[in-house]
């Protein structure tokens, strides 16, 4: 199901969104509003656990269309989220081994739409992003995903670990990308996996590469030392690909 992107101003509305269940990938509330209808649309927010950002009125100026924002702005998603077991779903009914793309901290809209569009042509089963710190699915990205975004199922997760954790009960394993693992060549990519991307200026977070079972590098004989996180990504997803031909 696609929405129209929206960016929805006021309070009623803002409420009503939330009530009419549009996906919200964030809230804007101004600083030091805590009257009773700016109260209930935070209680509709924790229901969905929507991301909530306090914020001066004059960012709130900046990002309003209309000047009658009465200190809240809402951003609803311009597609639906999927959730991670409609990915593994779609693995069972294909009667493949799930492959899943994890995204972590990869907050540019051009990048997360180059990544959905390799997923989908690499035959990923979906993409994993989580709800703080990530772009969320704008119209953007939809146009940088050259339409895969129609295709590929995308879930966003509160926390990528917990994630991964329950994930691994259903038979994945991970393998993050990371400058100081192991030669990508070296490694068996096949079976049920889960391949976490990190974006290029702190590369995979602590917490998550913990919880991977390999960390993969990518052979490099330049000047500079890193690829974009789209590039990355379709790298690894073809190693991926090229091990899953050859069984």
């Amino acid at each position: 199901m696609r929405y129209n992107e929206l960016t929805i101003e006021g309070r009623n509305a803002v409420l009503e969104a939330f009530r009419s269940g549009k996906t919200i990938d964030k809230l804007y509330i101004q600083d030091g509003c805590q009257d009773g209808s700016i109260s209930n649309i935070r209680r509709e927010a924790r229901k969905t656990d929507t991301v909530i950002s306090f914020v001066t009125k004059e960012r709130l100026d900046q990002l309003s269309s209309t000047g009658r924002h009465q200190g809240v702005i809402a951003v609803a998603a311009a597609y639906s989220y999927a959730t991670v077991e409609d990915m593994l779903e779609a693995a069972r009914e294909k009667g493949e081994d799930p492959f899943l793309i994890l995204l972590d901290n990869i907050e540019d809209p051009h990048n997360l739409g180059a990544i959905i569009r390799t997923a989908n042509l690499a035959g990923a089963h979906g993409v994993i992003i989580p709800k703080r710190r990530a772009a969320g699915l704008t119209a953007v990205v939809a146009r940088a995903s050259a339409g895969a975004l129609n295709y590929t199922p995308v879930a966003k997760v509160t926390n990528l670990t917990a994630a991964i954790r329950e994930l691994k009960k259903e038979g994945l394993w991970f393998v993050c990308a990371d400058m100081g693992g192991e030669c990508m060549y070296d490694l068996k990519l096949t079976g049920p996996i889960g391949l976490v991307i990190g974006n290029e200026g702190e590369g995979v977070s602590r917490l998550v590469r913990e919880e991977c079972d390999f960390t993969a590098s990518i052979p490099m004989k330049g000047n500079i030392d890193s690829l974009n996180a789209s590039v990355a990504a379709g790298v690894l997803a073809y190693e991926i690909v090229r091990q899953r031909m050859k069984e």
